[in-house]
């Protein structure tokens, strides 16, 4: 399924209508839906490792790059 091809096939529709039903269910479905967030899609596990590693940067608990590499290469 092409994305844009499905868009513009929705647009034409409802271009084309004068169903004001129509139009206010696309309207109440836009409105209810609340943006992607991709956190919500994480693990509970996955969410608990990327705060640790964010408390890790705030508390200076890091290591660069370079002498990380040095240690696995």
């Amino acid at each position: 399924m092409d994305i844009q091809l499905e868009k513009i096939e929705l647009v034409k529709l409802l271009l084309n209508t004068n169903n004001p039903q129509i139009i206010q269910s696309i309207k109440n479905i836009f409105n209810s839906s609340k943006p992607f967030d991709f956190w919500d899609e994480l693990s509970h596990n996955q969410q608990l490792e990327i705060k640790q590693g964010s408390k890790e940067i705030i508390d200076g608990n890091v290591v660069e790059y370079e002498s990380f590499m040095k240690h696995h290469r």
